[in-house]
């Protein structure tokens, strides 16, 4: 039966847009689409892992690069509010019983920052008014009072010792840096030495026991004197206290209040009561010099100990979604900061900085898996975290050096966190393979799509997707007939009539490109015609190496024919890839025989230039041939097959109809018609398979045939597998329609083979030369009649 080439209609599917209504005519008219566009799957792992509270379910999202994965997790997330979950501020505080060990606070979502400018403006207040209260009448006569009851004992007891000393004719003197002095007196004076050598020695012995019993006394009233003195100390200790304790309360009151159906923050302003009683020295020291490291640093004239250090301070009507864009440890974990003053380099809780796990807590944490893993630490860090549900806030260079560098010790902070990643399949089954925590850690998969299904009712969806981009974006407003436009690009993306292309990325760069090419022209609305030129400026500037290789076929280089019939020589097709381009360019084939074993010697495999999928390939149609033509003997001829002028390797198994055709035009004798190219695969039993690509192959043909010089006849042979994917450019779709080209669906290789030949193909059984495989068989009859004659 003739093979017919496809029509028209097949080569290129249209959108109209059905699924929307008349009146939407432009993207003004569509609302802007809030949900994940044909990512039903990834939405649902989500939601899932979202819904659950327990550790490990968080989530790894998998896709390529582009599809927006990031994009449309920031908005299904942003505009989804996620109700039970539970928001805190937190704040690192002074540990007034261990300074290398900040305290940390738990308040309500929102009022952290309200109680640090409540403390604030308490310490300041407490910093003037604490002076004051220790600077005025009342407490001048109060401590003058203590201090004259202290001299008034000190006096009594001192005049009575004296007066004693005076009646047994001893002097008594006591110096302000407490020497004493006692001295036997000759009336009004003092002994001399002669005076005292001329007593008796009965009066010499008196004065002896007179002066050791007042240094025994004197001894005992100075006791005495350090008693009062320790006494006079706490009295005006409690003094002190007391006023300071009527000062406080007065403060303190209100806050106390205001916090009062918090019990953890009154219970620290109760322990920072206590503790500023105990330090009164920092609000009363007159010394500069003192007080300067007190208050180093910083922002605002208040004591450091009694700042409050507000690590994180949640929206409370806000569900927090953090993106990390370069997660190293620092970023992610915190760090304590260290300052200097007047030379000196000091640390406390006031320097400790938040991560972006700290701003995430309670919420959603997004970051790139390749960057986790390529920064140190961050992995296992990450891990620990997640494991231990705790944020434990360590120097990250006390974790990996052997010093013992004094540091802080922070309070760890309770961890609510979920994980996304975001990483190819590589990574995943990487990190699946090595990492025996992953699994545990990262218990949901969202495996994002690279297609959607293309229906009336997914277009319309598409159309609001392309929406929403114009509205973010502000850009020019896009007509139904540019919607269309982009739709058949989303179409021509996916390589397939019946999907949609899901890489938003390429979309939004489409539009913003269409948007520039519209302003440039002083456009109101984005058209078909702008996004058309936009799709032809995206082709120029990246279009330099299929210029080049074009260039080839203009000046004979490339050898090439497009015209005529040649024996054992074909026309097939391949795809050259650069980084943001991919382009089609046909290979000239060929295959000679000589006498053998029937091997067929892959000249790209001998020389290493052919993939293994090429290898595999040509041993498949290899099997096939011998199946064909060596069935009940032995083929007699080696077949030796190349790619033609190829120097970079060759991969795929896209030419194996091809190679298949070449090896039985060789065998047969019978030409074969260069006007035509063939793309497909093959399998065992000759039946075609679907290769990738059909569309830039066959415009690379076209393209090549329009500089060798065009002919009605030319067209392409391409698997009918492939006729859904077909989206080619508008000329070529117009050629067709004016049978100026033609293009050909098979299911068999024979199919190609009668295409290519113009003879039927037969079967090996049937000894007409009318066919090819008649043909075939004669020829090697002969060869192997020849064989045994000689």
């Amino acid at each position: 039966m003739a093979i017919t080439p496809l029509d028209p209609q097949s080569l290129y599917r249209v959108s109209t847009l059905a699924g929307l209504a008349e009146d939407c005519q432009t993207t003004a008219d569509l609302p802007p689409l809030d949900d994940i566009i044909g990512q039903e799957r990834a939405q649902s792992a989500v939601e899932f892992a979202m819904s659950i509270h327990e550790k490990g379910y968080n989530i790894y999202a998998i896709g390529q690069n582009g599809l927006g994965k990031r994009t449309m997790m920031l908005r299904y997330l942003k505009r989804h509010q996620f109700e039970d979950s539970q928001l805190h501020d937190w704040c690192y505080v002074a540990n007034f019983d261990d300074n290398r060990s900040p305290r940390v606070l738990r308040l309500p979502a929102g009022k952290g920052n309200g109680f640090k400018k409540d403390v604030e403006k308490l310490m300041i207040r407490l910093v003037k008014a604490m002076p004051l209260a220790f600077d005025n009448e009342m407490y001048y006569s109060r401590a003058d009072k203590l201090k004259g009851e202290l001299a008034r004992q000190q006096e009594t007891a001192l005049t009575a010792l004296s007066q004693e000393a005076k009646e047994k004719n001893i002097s008594l003197s006591i110096s302000v840096q407490g020497d004493y002095q006692l001295i036997a007196m000759n009336g009004e004076e003092p002994h001399t030495e002669e005076s005292y050598d001329a007593l008796t020695d009965e009066e010499r012995a008196e004065f002896d026991t007179a002066i050791k019993g007042l240094e025994k006394r004197l001894r005992g009233i100075i006791r005495q004197l350090t008693e009062w003195e320790e006494q006079f100390s706490d009295k005006q200790q409690e003094h002190d206290e007391q006023v300071a304790k009527e000062v406080l309360a007065h403060f303190f009151k209100p806050l106390k209040s205001k916090y009062r159906d918090l019990e953890e923050i009154r219970s620290f302003l109760v322990e920072m009561q206590k503790d500023i009683l105990d330090n009164l020295d920092i609000f009363l020291e007159e010394s500069e010099e003192q007080l300067g490291l007190a208050y180093a640093a910083l922002d605002k004239k208040m004591p450091r100990r009694y700042q409050i250090n507000v690590l994180v301070c949640q929206d409370e009507h806000q569900f927090p979604v953090v993106v990390e864009e370069s997660p190293s440890y620092h970023s992610l974990f915190g760090y304590i900061e260290n300052a200097t003053f007047k030379g000196t380099v000091f640390t406390d809780f006031s320097l400790i900085r938040p991560g972006a796990l700290h701003r995430a807590n309670g919420g959603v944490l997004l970051m790139d898996a390749i960057k986790v893993l390529e920064r140190p630490y961050v992995w296992d860090g990450l891990k620990k975290a997640l494991r231990s549900r705790n944020l434990d806030l360590n120097s990250l260079e006390r974790e990996v050096t052997l010093s013992g560098t004094i540091s802080l010790a922070p309070e760890p902070i309770p961890l609510d966190v979920k994980i996304i990643l975001f990483g190819d399949y590589q990574t995943y089954q990487l990190l699946q393979h090595y990492d025996p925590d992953f699994n545990e850690l990262f218990r949901v998969t969202a495996d994002f799509e690279d297609v959607m299904p293309r229906t009336d009712e997914s277009e319309a969806l598409y159309a609001r997707f392309i929406s929403s981009i114009v509205h973010d974006n502000s850009m020019l407003h896009c007509n139904r007939c540019a919607l269309e436009r982009i739709l058949e690009y989303s179409s021509r993306q996916a390589d397939d009539q019946t999907r949609l292309s899901l890489h938003s990325a390429n979309i939004a760069n489409l539009l913003r490109e269409t948007n520039y090419c519209a302003k440039q022209v002083g456009a109101r609305e984005i058209t078909r015609e702008h996004v058309e030129m936009a799709l032809k400026n995206q082709e120029l500037r990246v279009c330099r190496l299929k210029d080049m290789v074009m260039q080839q076929f203009k000046n004979g280089q490339t050898l090439f024919s497009a015209a005529g019939m040649v024996t054992g020589q074909i026309n097939a097709l391949s795809v050259i890839s650069t980084t943001d381009h991919e382009f089609g360019a046909p290979n000239r084939i060929t295959a000679t025989t000589a006498f053998g074993k029937g091997e067929v010697l892959d000249i790209e495999h001998k020389v290493r230039l052919g993939g293994r999928i090429h290898t595999k390939g040509v041993w498949i149609l290899t099997a096939y041939i011998s199946s064909l033509l060596g069935r009940q003997k032995a083929i007699p001829l080696t077949t030796y097959l190349t790619f033609e002028q190829s120097y970079s390797g060759v991969d795929g198994d896209s030419a194996s109809m091809a190679e298949c055709c070449a090896i039985v035009s060789a065998i047969s004798g019978v030409p074969l018609r260069q006007d035509l190219a063939i793309t497909g695969s093959m399998n065992q039993f000759g039946e075609s398979q679907p290769i990738g690509g059909v569309n830039e192959k066959i415009e690379g043909f076209f393209d090549v045939c329009a500089i060798k010089g065009r002919t009605k006849e030319q067209g392409v042979i391409i698997p009918a597998s492939n006729i859904k994917n077909l989206m080619l450019r508008q000329d070529i779709v117009e050629a067709v329609r004016n049978g100026e080209f033609h293009i050909y669906a098979v299911d068999h290789v024979t199919e190609a083979m009668a295409l290519l030949t113009g003879l039927d193909v037969g079967n090996v059984d049937d000894a007409s030369l009318e066919t090819l495989l008649g043909r075939a068989m004669a020829r090697l009859n002969q060869i192997a009649k020849n064989a045994r004659d000689d």
